[in-house]
């Protein structure tokens, strides 16, 4: 009888993956067809507090506990298409979080280096990677803003959490003709820019995408 259960909620969730693909990411402009195949994937309601799995291919972003959240669902296609990743491609993520984002990194990419702050959550994103056995995942504890010197140089790298300005030393690990997306926190009325960062031989190209709102990066002190 539970097995039966299981996979009919399996179903269910298969049901509401596509929906959300198509309804909030495809329609809305994102057009990346390795991006929407990932997210086709991605089972992200197993990314969740079980008490807000049924809400998990909403419109929205969703808690995860420890004062953070899993990004809305449109943000973390859009984000990843800018990223403009291929199957060769290393990427860095800071901010693991729920491990969401950093899944639909790795059904296209062919290594992801994720950093997480928080212990607790970091250890959850990290079983529920073993549970979907992912084997080109490698996460670190650690501060997100030192990045992950000893793994660099990354062709893409992408920021969870809001920043006060571009961090240099995630600058330093991208690689020449490699790409940054990361949310700027501009200090005025709590306005967020998502901005993509594209590092060339003469120095870093900015481009503003649309605003954007996430938790702060942990950390980030700088004024």
């Amino acid at each position: 009888m539970s097995s039966l259960f299981s996979r009919e909620n399996d179903s269910i969730y298969d049901l509401r993956r596509e929906q959300m693909v198509y309804e909030q990411i495809e329609k809305r402009g994102v057009a990346d067809p390795l991006v929407l195949e990932a997210m086709r994937k991605v089972p992200r309601h197993l990314f969740l507090p079980a008490k807000y799995a049924d809400e998990a291919y909403k419109d929205g972003p969703l808690s995860i506990g420890e004062g953070q959240t899993i990004s809305q669902p449109y943000v973390v296609g859009s984000m990843t298409a800018h990223l403009h990743l291929s199957p060769k491609s290393k990427v860095l993520e800071i901010g693991t979080g729920s491990g969401y984002q950093t899944a639909v990194l790795a059904e296209i990419a062919e290594s992801v280096c994720s950093v997480e702050r928080i212990g607790s959550l970091l250890a959850q994103a990290n079983q529920t990677f073993k549970k979907l056995a992912y084997k080109n995942i490698k996460t670190r504890l650690a501060d997100g803003l030192g990045g992950w010197p000893e793994e660099a140089p990354f062709g893409a790298i992408i920021v969870t959490a809001a920043a006060s300005s571009l961090p240099e030393k995630l600058i330093e690990q991208l690689e020449i003709g490699g790409v940054m997306v990361i949310p700027i926190d501009r200090g005025m009325l709590n306005q967020q820019e998502l901005v993509k960062v594209t590092k060339t031989d003469q120095g870093i190209e900015t481009k503003t995408l649309y605003p954007v709102r996430f938790v702060p990066l942990l950390g980030d002190t700088v004024n």
